[in-house]
């Protein structure tokens, strides 16, 4: 649920973080600045045996379900401490991945220090606002919210990446998603039986993602780690945020439930560390674009379980508006001549190096 953004956002960096070897044998396919060959598998996620649609419907329930995880943790736990905790174990998971490839920390101080921000914008930050979020707003909302960074990362691109220029399709696909948004919020009937500031914090979340996206492709393409390495030392220093915040603003657990923690672990291992390592192998397979379509199936998921496991209460305009959203995202990813084709050869040959 971390790094669902924006497709030309994860072209662009996948182009210029990664420096692992390319796949021999394999031809370039021709030409131009999307020329080099395609990526070679990853140790992470060389070898296995499913097919990559078995693995993107894994993601997708997994990052679907992050959103109950944390309805569940921030019942038995301060929104600080579940953040803490999910970081402390989606951090050992990378580690031990690391450990594995025998990959080395990145040795400048200026690539540490642009980490920490990335870490404080994609991880310390929205992973806090949702759980405070969730305090007051269900787990199908929140990750209803969470579906906007599309529309987030595409409005901010237009903005801050010269490269991507508006076209009619995509500002269509801006205002038809914030229009789902809004009917998902019930704007017509004032916003009444919402808890507005827990919308607010939701949304606020979904567009720290695309924020700090920018922010790493302009301070750390071509720093010549990889992913791996970028990932792991992002949230070891993200967790480091949030040891010293927690103790500041909670108090230690009178008693530790265990079917929270069990959650906390749960959103950490899996939602935060192993889900990373699926990406990168389905990104390095079939392309970020096409990987990156599992932000359309997230709400589905989080919908399902917030209704069907914590029985939470499902309007009319709650799907209706979901529908909308997920609409206009897709709008925003269509592209049009020369862009189209360009996409379609990042997604078919992968960036210029490979995924870790």
């Amino acid at each position: 649920m971390c790094y669902e953004i924006s497709a030309p956002i994860v072209v662009s960096m996948t182009t210029g973080i990664s420096t692992a070897s390319p796949a021999p044998g394999r031809p370039a396919p021709g030409p131009g600045p999307e020329s080099s060959p395609a990526p070679a598998p990853s140790p992470a996620v060389s070898g296995h045996r499913l097919d990559w649609r078995v693995r993107f419907a894994v993601l997708s329930l997994i990052w679907g379900f992050s959103f109950l995880l944390i309805k569940v943790g921030t019942e038995g736990y301060a929104p600080f401490q579940v953040t803490l905790g999910r970081l402390v174990f989606g951090t050992v998971v990378l580690a031990a991945a690391m450990a594995v490839r025998r990959e080395r920390l990145p040795r400048g101080a200026r690539t540490w220090g642009h980490l920490a921000v990335a870490g404080l914008l994609v991880n310390a930050l929205p992973f806090s606002l949702f759980a405070y979020a969730e305090l007051t707003i269900s787990s199908t909302l929140a990750g209803i919210c969470n579906a906007t960074s599309p529309l987030w990362g595409m409005a901010l691109s237009l903005v801050a990446l010269s490269e991507d220029r508006p076209t009619r399709i995509k500002v269509a696909g801006l205002g038809l998603g914030f229009l789902g948004v809004l009917t998902v919020l019930g704007a017509w009937q004032g916003f009444s039986g919402l808890d507005t500031t827990g919308m607010a914090l939701a949304l606020l979340a979904a567009l720290c993602y695309p924020i700090g996206w920018i922010y790493i492709r302009r301070t750390l393409a071509g720093s010549g780690e990889s992913h791996l390495t970028l990932t792991g030392v992002q949230l070891l220093l993200a967790t480091g945020q949030l040891a010293v915040v927690t103790p500041l603003f909670t108090s230690a657990p009178a008693a530790f439930p265990v079917l929270p923690l069990l959650a906390i672990a749960a959103l950490g291992a899996l939602g935060t560390g192993l889900a990373v390592l699926i990406q990168y192998g389905l990104v390095a397979e079939v392309g970020p674009t096409t990987a990156h379509m599992v932000t359309y199936f997230i709400p589905v998921v989080a919908t399902a379980a917030g209704v069907a496991l914590l029985g939470e209460s499902l309007s009319w305009s709650t799907p209706v508006g979901a529908v909308v959203v997920l609409a206009g995202a897709a709008l925003t990813q269509v592209r049009g001549g020369r862009g189209k084709e360009r996409a379609g050869t990042s997604s078919a040959s992968g960036p210029r190096s490979a995924h870790t």
